[in-house]
């Protein structure tokens, strides 16, 4: 266990990631080179388990010692800059990032922390499968839902598996729909979109499993033909690659599934910097060091992450691609996406139990339980609960 602060010297930044360790020769060369270019600095790296971050950042950031610069996810940084544990950074230090992504780290208007990498799903399908079907490729889910009949009929496969009860995932495609409060969340609009994937459950257009399973579940079904559209980041067409190379013959990709607002999903990793830390400028100044140009494109080289430097988002990496590569064409494709993610989705407190309480929703609406309304009537009166304790 690491201790609870740790104590650094007059000019050591103390740094926590989380779960770059497999990166290390990346960057320990950053570091190396940043301390370089900055004598006076010292940059001390721990890299912290993805399970161990948001227990052991909360302890930190309430002790007298924290860590200068803390890699976090934006919702957990939201909660801590709503607490008041979180330095506020001020707006002239975003220039460098993509406007939307900083604006969907904003709270209350507010920057409190800033970008390092992001994530946006695309939409993989069975190309082979989608032509036997005589489907067009869908745009968004009402698009989905009129193709499902044909698909099942002609290739005895479904359209999807939605893992809709999975995280935020059912949150996620009601934003894209503009439902994104208590105060709509029982709507005519959020009943449509629940209705919606009712109705494919009802007929048996999705799997039964939809009512529980995840991505995880999803991608073994895509991998066995069973599904046509495959919804998930870049990285994954190295899994269907590896395990099945004769779906992935087949496999092509094309732009995430939308609403009707036009948004796409994203998600982000970022940079935090303790209210209490004791070296907040020299970490201010690491953190824009290693989302400069030069490192964010290096980094983008090594993984499947999206930049999010704007300059590096304009490099030939993130515009061009052979039609032949998969992974060129995914990334190619998720980094115009981060161009269109706005309204993003606020997350709020309490997130992991409204999580639970859309998802209990979902399901007792597809097993059809209770009317729609009904059900959403009483996930209104719990949600408005949730975020006023």
């Amino acid at each position: 266990m690491f201790p609870v602060g740790e104590k650094s010297s007059d000019n050591e930044v103390i740094f926590w990631t989380l779960q770059m360790s497999d990166f290390s020769p990346y960057m320990n060369k950053v570091i190396k080179e940043f301390e370089a270019q900055n004598p006076e600095i010292k940059i001390k790296w721990i890299d912290v388990p993805f399970s161990e971050g948001e227990k052991r950042t909360l302890a930190s950031v309430l002790s007298d010692n924290p860590p200068d610069l803390i890699n976090l996810n934006p919702d957990f940084a939201a909660l801590l800059a709503q607490r008041g544990a979180l330095y506020q950074i001020d707006e002239k230090y975003s220039e460098q990032f993509n406007k939307p992504v900083i604006n969907s780290l904003k709270v209350n208007g507010k920057l409190y922390s800033l970008p390092w990498y992001a994530t946006s799903a695309v939409t993989i399908y069975n190309k082979k499968l989608l032509d036997k079907s005589r489907a067009k490729l869908p745009a968004t889910y009402e698009d989905i839902v009129n193709i499902a009949p044909a698909i099942k009929e002609k290739t005895n496969a479904y359209v999807l598996l939605p893992n809709i009860t999975e995280n935020d995932t059912m949150l996620r495609i009601l934003n894209k729909y503009g439902v994104d409060s208590p105060e709509n969340i029982n709507s005519k609009q959020s009943q449509e979109v629940f209705d919606m994937f009712k109705n494919l459950y009802q007929k048996n257009l999705i799997p039964k499993e939809s009512i529980t399973q995840t991505h995880r579940e999803a991608l073994e079904k895509y991998i066995a033909e069973n599904i046509v559209f495959f919804q998930a980041g870049a990285n994954f067409l190295t899994m269907i690659k590896e395990n099945a190379p004769s779906t992935y013959k087949n496999t092509d990709v094309a732009p995430q599934i939308t609403g009707k607002l036009g948004q796409n999903d994203f998600s982000l990793m970022n940079f935090v910097i303790p209210l209490r830390a004791k070296h907040k400028d020299e970490a201010l100044k690491f953190a824009l060091f290693l989302t400069n140009n030069k490192n964010q494109l290096e980094l983008a080289k090594l993984t499947n992450i999206l930049a999010v430097n704007e300059e590096t988002l304009k490099n030939d990496f993130y515009k061009n691609y052979d039609e032949n590569d998969l992974m060129s064409k995914a990334r190619v494709i998720s980094a115009k996406q981060l161009y269109h993610i706005e309204p993003a989705m606020k997350p709020e407190k309490n997130q992991k139990e409204i999580n639970t309480l859309i998802n209990t929703a979902v399901q007792q609406i597809l097993i059809n339980k209770n009317t729609t309304k009904n059900i959403l009537d009483d996930v209104s009166v719990q949600y408005k609960k949730l975020i006023a304790n």
